[in-house]
């Protein structure tokens, strides 16, 4: 089969040849009809994740998917061939930038029967970070207000969407996309080109970030005492070393790297957590009831076939894309 992977880390990804992936009992083999492209799969390419993830090369990339199954497991229960599905699989079995993909049956949910194959796609890996950073982490409720950094970007389109339905108060940043934002439920845009967000936004009960760096470190001040902010784009913390059973060296590596959003922690009495998106074909299930019901609609930006993989993460990585970028399989 074909698939888009790199061998090694930094590398510009090609067209390579791999054999047909073999599924084990409790897993699925998927024709891959549509793959997404995230801000993920760049940060895997240049190597940024090493400390969290370990990958053998050559890597394919990719990290959610649709298509139909066309194999299942012996111990298979929740689905059988001919399934029309889509879903993130699990950390050690990337890889959707392909023709086919094994994936456990436990990281899959079948597609929502009023999107297509492209529109399924889009949502697997924004869908679950926006639903386990706002109902997981953040716990949003009715009467809460909630900024999201990069509302016109894949999570963010996802995120406003779901904040809204959760009865939040919703500011979002952006630049050239308040109109597609405002569409999709924001109450308050604030165009971070001509304006700073933290001299507009106080007494939030919650951030999520999905940028990093100045940005998340000057969300701090936005936050009323108590309030959370999750970052998916930040730095690993003690607290999510802890959570998440790393060694007592990567605890001492990540209580360095992340000293100063430590710092700004304890000077504004809030508390900040790192998310590394979880797999998990339940909440997809969840999502999916949004999806048909229209609650939550898929946002694309543009669809390219899978022969222009290279120009899409070129497209992708130049970060003007307004909603999810695809590639198209079938």
């Amino acid at each position: 089969m074909k698939a888009l992977a790199i061998e090694n880390y930094g590398k510009k990804p090609n067209f390579l040849d791999f054999p047909m992936p073999k599924i084990n009992n409790d897993e699925v083999l998927v024709e891959i009809y549509a793959a997404s492209i995230n801000p993920l799969d760049t940060k895997i390419r240049k190597g940024e994740l090493k400390l969290l993830l370990k990958y053998k090369m050559p890597l394919i990339l990719g990290n959610d998917f649709s298509g139909k199954i066309v194999e299942v497991g012996t111990s298979v229960t929740k689905f059988k061939v001919g399934d029309e599905v889509y879903g993130r699989p699990r950390a050690n079995k990337m890889g959707t930038f392909t023709e086919y993909l094994s994936v456990n049956q436990e990281d899959i949910a079948l597609k929502p029967k009023n999107l297509s194959f492209e529109e399924a796609a889009s949502i697997p890996l924004v869908g679950l970070t926006s639903y386990q950073a706002l109902h997981d982490i953040l716990r949003i409720e009715k009467g809460h207000k909630i900024l999201i950094h990069a509302g016109s970007g894949g999570v963010g389109t996802f995120a406003i969407q779901l904040a809204k339905h959760m009865g939040a108060f919703v500011a979002t940043t952006a630049s050239d996309g308040s109109d597609l934002v405002k569409s999709l439920g924001a109450d308050e845009v604030i165009n971070y080109k001509t304006e700073k967000f933290e001299h507009s936004i106080r007494d939030y009960n919650a951030v999520l970030d999905t940028i990093g760096g100045a940005t998340l470190e000057r969300s701090f001040v936005t936050l009323k005492k108590g309030g959370k902010i999750v970052s998916i784009s930040g730095i690993p913390n003690v607290r999510f070393a802890k959570e998440n059973g790393f060694s007592s060296l990567k605890k001492t590596l990540f209580s360095i790297a992340s000293y100063k959003l430590t710092k700004l922690e304890k000077k504004h009495n809030v508390q900040y957590m790192f998310l590394f998106m979880k797999h998990s074909g339940e909440q997809l299930k969840i999502l999916t009831e949004m999806l048909e019901s229209e609650v939550i609609k898929p946002t694309l930006d543009k669809v390219f076939i899978f022969e222009d993989a290279q120009k899409a993460l070129e497209y992708a990585e130049a970060g003007r894309a307004k909603g999810k970028i695809i590639l198209k399989l079938k």
